[in-house]
């Protein structure tokens, strides 16, 4: 066993929530009031057979290949839902971080980035190593869908785009209730193992900067960061959202001149 499987072996994706418990419509809603998101919010399942896959409704199976920015997009972008399986992909990285390929040690050894991303085979390596991937062999299937149309329902994770105003008062509002200083990484390429990887495996809203071939292929604009989150967490964001609304720290964020007087606008939310 390699150092990468032992690293993966203790994760299992659990969802605290049962079927209907999210009303996935009015969580849309809030989230777009609150945020004005003009990307749409997705959810992303794994399946343990093909075939439970392929049942859910009006479910699309790619006729090419692709990468799984692709297939995410395909729901964020364009609204469709759709499943993959490991055939879907162009290669094993893709696979591997929604464990649908083994971390094996070819995959490890991160031969295939040598030269492209990394300078030298123990860079490419250690890349490999660093990367938050669902264990293998828990799963056949991945699918992804709007969340508003509650098809995977609860998904194991929820993906929202959005620009770093808007990501910023996510984080504030997931913090608003039960602080916790949010600590994340960055493997730099390969960023999807930031983002669902990482919410897949710990079960933790997770943020990422979108990689290179996110916005290649999953044609993610410059301007968005990605938050990754299981569903249990996207109640309370937004109940944080409301109460930093109520104190007037909502989205979008009116500047307020750089040569103003400060102490009008900080006194409004502290006092005086």
């Amino acid at each position: 066993m390699t150092t990468g499987d032992v690293q993966n072996t203790s994760v299992s994706i659990a969802g605290a929530a049962g079927a209907g418990a999210y009303d996935w419509p009015g969580i849309v809603a809030d989230l777009n009031r609150l945020l004005r998101l003009r990307t749409t919010p997705i959810g992303m399942k794994m399946f343990a057979t093909k075939e439970e896959m392929e049942a859910i409704p009006k479910i699309r199976r790619p006729n090419s290949i692709h990468t799984m920015d692709q297939i995410v997009s395909m729901a964020s972008r364009i609204g469709w839902t759709v499943g993959a399986t490991r055939e879907s992909f162009v290669g094993a990285q893709c696979g591997a971080v929604i464990g649908l390929h083994p971390r094996d040690d070819e995959w490890l050894s991160g031969d295939r980035m040598k030269g492209v991303w990394f300078e030298t085979l123990e860079d490419s390596s250690a890349h490999q190593h660093a990367m938050h991937t669902v264990p293998f062999g828990q799963y056949e299937a991945v699918a992804v869908s709007p969340l508003t149309a509650g098809r995977l329902d609860p998904p194991d994770i929820c993906l929202i785009y959005a620009n770093p105003a808007q990501t910023i008062l996510m984080i504030n509002g997931l913090q608003w209730s039960g602080y916790k200083n949010f600590e994340w990484g960055c493997v730099g390429e390969s960023a999807c193992a930031d983002s669902w990887g990482r919410a897949l495996k710990l079960r933790e809203p997770s943020v990422s900067i979108p990689c290179f071939a996110e916005r290649r292929y999953g044609a993610v604009p410059d301007d968005e960061l990605l938050l990754a989150t299981p569903p249990e967490f996207v109640p309370k964001m937004i109940a944080g959202l409301e109460a930093l609304s109520r104190n007037g720290l909502r989205y979008p964020i009116p500047a307020y001149g750089v040569q103003m007087d400060a102490r009008a606008g900080l006194g409004y939310s502290y006092g005086s």
